[in-house]
Order: structure tokens, then C-alpha cells, then sequence
């Protein structure tokens, strides 16, 4: 599934009990059994933490903030979402700048970051995500593929921005880049 990241998650079974492991740069950042859904898991480790949650999303359309508000409880920690899909719309309401939708494009690192400080900024939360791709199944070239997908996760000390290859069709795109932007969140609360 992971094509170009230096992320790596692995789901198996261990003594009858779904496991999953984290790692990035092969340091496991955290083990955890899957008796719930990854979103509730991460609304229970937003709540312990006191952590208020904000997300952009381009090519997920809502995807994310779908799957997170069918939490019980996560009132207390997602503040709102912003789906800006058209460029002038992540220039205006994201402050995502012309300059790095010119230069690097809306399916672009540089974009993906912009989008994940000006959605913690305009919702004023300790933690945004941000998702920017091509889901497709056209709009792909030889440089920026259909499945190429940005992720970003900022707080006020740290911003993690990893790329993604995908594959498969439109909604099996967009739903991996909802899993892994849930699992990227959950690191956050890991550092």
C-alpha cells in the first residue's frame, strides 16, 4: 500500500488479538490492541489529553471529519473541518499562499503543511490535519500520480508531513488516506 514513505504500520494477529504497530524511521512509537475503531481510539486519546482537534481536507471531501464526528463524545475535541477542494478556496480560507499553488502545486508537501497551520489557526486548536491528493481516477501525471496523497499533522512544537502512494480506485484512495491520517494523529499524542 505504501509506495514513497518513511512511515510503516503493520496489523497482525498476536495471541488472538489484533495487534497494531507504529513506526516511523523504525522506531515503534506505539503498540495498541484493535478492540476499537482507530477513530475512537484516537478520540479517547485526544480526551485524556486535552487536546482539541481541527482537519482540512481536499481530496477526502469530508471523508475524515465524517468518520470522526460518528464518535460519541468527540464534541469535546474536534472543533470543525474546512473541505477546500478548489485552489482559490485553499488560498482564501486556509491562507494556503498563490506561490505554493503555483510553484508546487495543491497536491504538493508545501501545500499540505500550509493547509494544516491555517486550519489550526482558523479553528484556534492544538492539532490540524491536512489532506491533499489525486484520488482519480484521472488527473495523474508521470510527476504526481493518481494515489500520490499529502498528509500533514501540526501542533505547536511539531509538523509531520509524510507522502503516500496509494492504489486502487477513487474510494479505496481516499479511505487509506483517512486510516493513515488517523494513525498520524495518533503519534501526536505520542511525542
Amino acid at each position: 500500500m505504501f509506495i514513497r514513505s518513511d512511515y510503516l504500520s503493520l496489523t497482525f494477529l498476536f495471541f488472538s488479538a489484533e495487534v497494531e504497530i507504529i513506526a516511523v524511521n523504525g522506531a515503534i512509537l506505539r503498540e495498541l490492541t484493535m478492540n476499537k475503531k482507530p477513530e475512537e481510539e484516537l478520540v479517547q486519546q485526544f480526551l485524556k489529553s486535552k487536546l482539541t482537534l481541527a482537519v482540512a481536507e481536499s481530496c477526502t471531501g469530508g471523508l475524515l471529519g465524517a468518520v470522526l464526528t460518528s464518535v460519541p463524545g468527540v464534541s469535546n475535541v474536534f472543533k470543525g473541518g474546512a473541505i477546500c477542494y478548489a485552489n482559490e478556496i485553499k488560498n482564501r480560507i486556509l491562507g494556503v499562499s498563490n506561490r505554493i499553488l503555483d510553484s508546487d502545486g495543491a497536491v504538493s508537501d508545501a501545500c499540505a503543511r500550509a493547509m494544516a497551520c491555517g486550519v489550526r489557526e482558523l479553528f484556534a486548536t492544538d492539532v490540524a490535519v491536512a489532506i491533499t491528493g489525486i484520488a482519480g481516477p484521472g488527473g495523474g501525471s508521470s510527476e504526481k500520480p493518481v494515489g500520490l496523497v499529502y498528509i500533514c499533522v501540526t501542533n505547536a512544537a511539531n509538523t509531520i508531513s509524510r507522502d503516500f502512494e496509494f492504489s486502487g480506485d477513487r474510494k479505496a484512495i481516499r479511505e487509506h488516506s483517512v486510516r493513515c491520517a488517523l494513525r498520524m494523529l495518533a503519534e501526536t499524542c505520542c511525542l
